[in-house]
């Protein structure tokens, strides 16, 4: 009995009313056999579709309102504020509709952050990748199809380092705004939480959307804000001028590093007492 307190005590599965997940497989060629994967791959591209939809509509229509060389007003228009709600907000309302079918990712960042901590299988993630970049190069089309002239006058969203900021500092900027977002994924999306929170199901995007809108705050003066391959990725291949083609680097390594920090300080820093408990339980399973 004093051997059973004593392992409760130190956070064992004994006592706990959540299960956390085995590992993904690091292969799992039985993915691609089932529907339920080709669901969540559609899922990834029609919501990475309408977040670049909305999003770079958004940036270039407070471009066009505040152009005052084209009787815009300067105080015109949405504002940061307003571009970093479209995309905090585009992110909850994604997230929230997309979770029970593909996990809500949206972002290459986000997928291999998931991937890294064994979340997801190597093949889900890569074509989850492939999906929100395609979904992404579509979402900015249309955004070019249906406003054509704004789009080419004013940058088409694509992002680049701006004017001012060295190139460290803008990988920096893509770094932690993506180290934030990923932990605020993790974080909203932990077992421990989701059992507890389970009957109020806003708790998981609400967060993850306002860490984007946060971050967008940050660091639309330095980068235009990337923390999102796709997004990059999509509007540097509709765009296709020479200023985003050179920064577009930084929008992959940055945000690629920062998600690996995230997924090695949640998972192995915060989250090592459940890691030495699960393995604690798995080889004495009569603790």
């Amino acid at each position: 009995m004093a051997k059973d307190v004593e392992v409760a005590e130190r956070g064992s599965f004994s006592g706990k009313d959540y299960q956390d997940p085995p590992p993904a497989p690091l292969i799992d060629a039985e993915e691609l056999t089932k529907w339920s994967f080709y669901r969540a791959l559609i899922a990834e591209f029609i919501a990475t579709l309408l977040f670049l939809y909305i999003t770079v509509l958004t940036v270039i229509g407070y471009k066009s309102q505040t152009d005052t060389t084209a009787n815009g007003d300067v105080c015109g228009g949405v504002g940061i504020l307003g571009i970093a709600w479209a995309f905090g907000g585009m992110i909850f309302i994604l997230v929230y509709c997309t979770a029970g079918i593909s996990g809500g990712h949206i972002n290459p960042a986000v997928t291999f952050g998931l991937f890294l901590a064994r979340k997801v299988s190597l093949i889900r993630a890569i074509l989850y990748m492939v999906a929100q970049c395609l979904g992404a190069i579509c979402g900015v089309g249309l955004v070019k199809a249906f406003q054509k002239s704004l789009y080419t006058r004013y940058g088409g969203g694509a992002n680049s380092l701006n004017d001012g900021y060295s190139t460290g500092t803008g990988l920096g900027a893509e770094i932690i705004g993506t180290f934030v977002l990923v932990y605020t994924v993790f974080s909203a999306t932990d077992p421990k939480r989701s059992a507890r929170d389970s009957h109020v199901p806003v708790l998981a995007p609400l967060p993850i959307g306002f860490a984007v809108f946060m971050v967008h705050l940050a660091t639309i003066p330095v980068t235009g804000t990337g923390i999102n391959p796709a997004r990059s990725f999509g509007a540097a291949v509709i765009f296709n001028q020479d200023k985003p083609w050179d920064d577009h680097w930084i929008f992959w390594v940055g945000p690629f590093i920062g998600a690996a920090i995230a997924a090695f300080y949640h998972q192995f820093i915060l989250r090592a007492g459940a890691v030495k408990a699960l393995g604690s339980f798995r080889s004495n399973p009569n603790v």
